[in-house]
């Protein structure tokens, strides 16, 4: 807006000078007509012509000592105001033309200037409001040039804003909502632009943070991996060692002077490795090794779960296993082991947690049949069962339920060995305690490696 004003001033005061001068021209040259024509040889018509041409009431000359008058109509009675533009200056240009606007009427106006040839002077006699109302068109034409070239540099310094500052920010903003989806894919790194200003350093600063948080979170993913696999390891080796302890306190009742000597070393040794492997069980997560499946006979696979699981010498928990006579089941001997064997410590486990007074039989009941291509085995117990709250995460790692001694890994490393075999692990509802029903369906036969098996043969 100072800056329109501070365009305008000078604008209008020199239209308003420019303006006079341009009649003074026009009387310059009428002046030169008017002249060379005799004395009252230029007809009044042909005069006023010529005044009109040069839209003024009067012209006037003087040369010398004498003032002579070439044309003139409807001279007024007196002159308002006299502007000699011989001696203007740019502050009283500036005030003349703001009086000419600012006047309401329609003033006499007497304008002298220089005047060609030997000539003093020449003056016209002028009406002010035609003159008013071209500034007023003049005024009006330069606020509308104003108001487009303000525009057009409005819309030059969006543009400008726009590609230089709110594209960038909107992609910045783009990309770390997307990062923030998915903090670990090296996909949604922003790509920093070539830009040397403050935005390109950003966007450099948040791609090297971004690379660095995703590097940070790989190495937690792999540490977490290598943290879960240490806990199965330790899980399934504390079972093993305390097979091994219960191996020992048989070896404990020998009569034997060295083997007695030993025994109580084994043990102690063997009881520290439980304790430890107890303790160094933490958070991770791992891939299990690619089932080796075949068929296999699962009656001595339950035979050496129960041994291991130190239940063959044990009175106080009955084992019964109804096994279908021959039942085979295609899958991994050694990861079917593991799988029973959790479960059935895990039995054990709910056993041993219920109150004393409880008079009911303590029992583990292995059953095994085959429907179809799919084998079954189910493993129960007359525990006291599965909470309500655990069955929620059942079968996800460190969700235990509520037992002393568990780890809640076994039934997690239980559910994706059998996954692995494409086969389902679920908790039977309604049974008394718990039971837990294992499907193993057999892979299917490829007819044409089959026929070149028998062809060969």
């Amino acid at each position: 807006m100072i800056a329109l004003l501070m365009t305008y001033v000078p604008s209008i005061a020199n239209f308003w000078t420019n303006r006079l001068n341009d009649r003074l021209a026009a009387a310059n040259t009428a002046a030169l007509v008017l002249d060379a024509a005799p004395l009252g040889m230029v007809p009044d018509s042909l005069a006023r012509q010529i005044l009109t041409s040069v839209g003024a009431r009067a012209v006037a000359i003087k040369m010398g000592q004498q003032r002579r008058l070439l044309a003139s109509a409807d001279l007024p009675a007196a002159i308002d105001r006299d502007i000699d533009l011989r001696t203007l200056t740019v502050w009283s240009a500036i005030v003349e033309s703001f009086e000419t606007m600012l006047d309401t009427g329609n003033q006499t106006l007497r304008v002298v200037g220089p005047a060609p040839g030997g000539a003093q002077f020449i003056e016209i006699v002028i009406d002010e409001k035609p003159l008013r109302l071209a500034m007023y068109r003049f005024s009006r034409n330069l606020l509308l040039v104003s108001l487009g070239i303000a525009m057009l540099a409005a819309g030059l310094v969006y543009l400008a804003l726009h590609y230089l500052f709110v594209r960038p920010m909107r992609r910045l903003t783009a990309n770390l909502v997307g990062f923030h989806e998915n903090p670990e894919s090296a996909a949604r790194i922003i790509v920093p632009s070539q830009r040397g200003d403050e935005i390109g350093v950003a966007e450099r600063e948040l791609s090297d943070m971004q690379r660095d948080l995703v590097s940070m979170l790989s190495q937690k993913s792999r540490l977490a991996a290598l943290g879960l696999a240490v806990s199965k390891i330790n899980h399934d080796l504390r079972n093993l060692l305390a097979s091994s302890q219960l191996l020992s306190d048989q070896l404990a009742s020998v009569p034997d002077p060295r083997v007695q000597r030993f025994a109580p070393k084994l043990m102690r040794s063997l009881e520290r490795a439980i304790d430890f492997c107890q303790s160094t069980l933490s958070y991770g997560r791992a891939q299990e090794a690619a089932p080796d499946r075949r068929m296999i006979q699962v009656e001595p696979v339950v035979t050496e779960v129960r041994e291991s699981a130190g239940l063959a010498a044990d009175a106080s928990i009955t084992w019964i296993s109804a096994i279908e006579r021959g039942l085979s089941i295609d899958a991994d001997p050694d990861q079917l082991f593991r799988v029973l064997l959790n479960l059935v410590r895990n039995a054990v486990q709910a056993l041993d947690s219920r109150p004393k007074g409880d008079g009911s039989p303590l029992q583990i009941r292995i059953t095994g049949r085959r429907e179809g291509s799919v084998a079954i085995i189910e493993v129960s117990d007359t525990g006291p069962g599965v909470p309500a709250k655990a069955r929620e995460h059942l079968f996800e790692a460190f969700q235990t339920s509520g037992r002393p001694g568990g780890s809640g890994l076994g039934l997690a490393i239980a559910a994706e060995l059998v996954r692995a075999h494409g086969g389902d692990i679920h908790l039977v509802e309604g049974t008394i305690g718990a039971t837990f029903r294992i499907s193993i369906p057999d892979r299917p036969v490829e007819l044409q490696s089959v026929r070149n098996e028998r062809a060969r043969a």
